[in-house]
């Protein structure tokens, strides 16, 4: 893994749950031999900019794989409905049509609460699942 570079691209809305997120995330591929040197962070406004900040790492043709970051809280309008389904949709249009692993780690919830079980909480953290399964892929592809 010494010479795949791995990107991120974070959401800034939420910010007590996205830094936890990107906070798990650097410390699992670092843990996991990844230098900080391999890795390019890129922050941005909200969810819905992730897609397009991602397909920009993707077509340099420099990352192994992205990891997506982001924090969606249902509100009291269907707005959370469309954010999840475009930045979901969004994702996975970037991995299919640029040929690279484009992991989904933005939580969709229904509360703050439940968002920061996951990134420490009473349900593991997601940050560090979307880093193991981005190592995981870039083995699996490796290999092919």
């Amino acid at each position: 893994m010494q010479d795949k570079k791995i990107g991120i691209v974070s959401s800034r809305f939420n910010p007590e749950v996205t830094q936890k997120l990107f906070d798990g995330t650097f410390i699992r591929l670092r843990e996991s031999g990844i230098a900080e040197s391999q890795i390019t962070s890129i922050w941005v406004p909200g969810a819905i900019e992730i897609p397009l900040a991602a397909q920009r790492l993707a077509m340099t043709n420099q990352y192994a794989a992205i990891i997506c970051l982001g924090a969606v809280i249902m509100g009291e309008t269907k707005h959370f409905e469309y954010v999840c389904q475009q930045v979901s949709y969004g994702c996975q249009k970037v991995a299919l049509t640029q040929n690279i692993p484009v992991i989904f780690g933005v939580l969709t919830t229904q509360t703050e609460e439940q968002a920061l079980d996951r990134v420490g909480g009473k349900h593991g953290h997601m940050g560090q699942y979307a880093a193991d399964s981005a190592l995981e892929l870039i083995k699996i592809f490796s290999s092919i």
